[in-house]
């Protein structure tokens, strides 16, 4: 936190961030809870969740192409400007007497391109930090802007769902366009003070690697460690069956408003996220220490029965059950992923760390929108009941590989 004080630079570019965020938050929630109101919402709400997963899929394509850019800081902020004028785009559509079904595939189109944009936007921001902080502080930055960033998702849930009740949909969709365009001011402001100050950081050297070469050390690096592979696949499935269960969740809530509606639709959903958030949080912050003398395997144990259990509430309808065990899960998963960092820290060469870190990242982030879009269209195709029994049978197959690892667990090579 000391850094976001004392680098005024650093501190602009984390607000900038964090504003794109919010804005992002506010407007999914008002698309899902547009969506909930169609006649066909379960195939709606499927649709909208795979058009904000599927473009995760080409983050490594993404941070790829920000290695290859050369002035970062200008292509950052045409990409906030451009998605800043998406959504001015989403909000006038909202404004016109358009169909409901014919109005959600037109924004859910134009979501998807400024997520795929975004994809490009996050690959650049990582470097651009290194640029405004000294070496040994981009630790301490990028934990406070990812720490900050979920207190953000957190608050601008709930606000979203609080605005609803007396804002229209077009207008959340223009404030998400007017936080994306304020976020590139801001970019803009900070590219010309360190013009100014003859800072060189603003145009940066480019990896010349070829994207397959990168991605075929990197792995070789990775593979070395004993049962690093397996540890990480079996954290990337347990991502996807959390990344899955949102926006099943929203389906089973939407068709069971009787019993499973705490307040309104909006603020049952965002709850929901708002738990995941809390124990993702929370688990980052204190399960390093909480877990420092067990072991990443009975940690990933922990959150194989925290998934089964989100499962099994969702099944019988406990919202309540469902909340809570969703914490669970956020808190064993938030513990597990800083120390599956520090493994890989000591166990891979520390000359391609970044290459090794980023197909880490990208296994991690191309499982959850592959079990988010399975899943959910098989929800949109028979009932959302068979997505949720197949989740369930995954987190049992995770939970005896995890339990025969830990009983068997890899040697380490020479």
């Amino acid at each position: 936190m000391t850094i976001f004080f004392k680098n005024k630079e650093y501190r602009k570019f984390s607000i900038a961030s964090i504003l794109s965020s919010a804005g992002d938050i506010l407007f999914y929630l008002a698309l899902m809870t547009y969506a909930s109101r169609l006649k066909n919402y379960s195939l709606a709400l499927s649709l909208i969740a795979i058009s904000e997963s599927v473009p995760r899929l080409f983050s490594s394509v993404g941070g790829y192409l920000a290695d290859r850019t050369q002035n970062k800081f200008q292509k950052i902020v045409w990409m906030a400007m451009i998605r800043g004028a998406l959504y001015l785009l989403v909000g006038f559509l909202f404004s016109q007497n358009i169909a409901g079904w014919n109005l959600v595939i037109m924004v859910i189109i134009i979501n998807f391109i400024s997520d795929t944009a975004g994809t490009y936007s996050s690959g650049l921001t990582t470097p651009l930090v290194i640029s405004l902080v000294k070496k040994d502080e981009v630790g301490e930055a990028e934990g406070f802007t990812g720490g900050m960033s979920q207190v953000i998702t957190l608050i601008s849930q709930f606000v979203g769902s609080g605005l609803l009740l007396f804002l229209s949909y077009s207008a959340l969709a223009v404030i998400n366009g007017l936080t994306f365009i304020l976020a590139g001011l801001i970019y803009c402001n900070i590219a010309r003070s360190i013009r100014k100050k003859g800072n060189s950081t603003v145009t940066q050297e480019v990896d010349d690697r070829g994207f397959w070469a990168t991605l075929a050390l990197a792995l070789k690096q990775v593979k070395k460690a004993a049962g690093l592979m397996t540890t990480v696949l079996v954290i990337a499935v347990l991502n996807g069956v959390l990344s899955t269960i949102e926006p099943l969740v929203s389906i089973v809530v939407a068709g069971n408003r009787q019993v499973m509606v705490i307040g309104t639709y909006s603020f049952t959903i965002a709850l929901v996220g708002a738990m995941v958030g809390i124990g993702t949080a929370l688990g980052s912050i204190i399960g390093t220490n909480l877990f420092k003398k067990i072991s990443l395997y009975a940690v990933i144990l922990f959150a194989n029965v925290a998934g089964a259990s989100v499962i099994i509430a969702i099944l019988n309808k406990n919202i309540w059950a469902c909340l809570v065990t969703c914490c669970f899960l956020g808190f064993f998963l938030g513990a597990a992923s800083p120390k599956l960092t520090q493994w890989m820290v000591g166990a891979v060469d520390h000359t391609i760390l970044a290459s090794s870190v980023g197909l880490i990242n990208t296994i991690l982030l191309v499982v959850s929108p592959l079990m988010t879009t399975a899943f959910t269209t098989l929800s949109a195709v028979t009932k959302v009941q068979y997505s949720l029994l197949g989740l369930l049978f995954i987190s049992i197959l995770l939970l005896v590989i995890t339990v025969v690892v830990m009983k068997n667990p890899p040697k380490k090579r020479n």
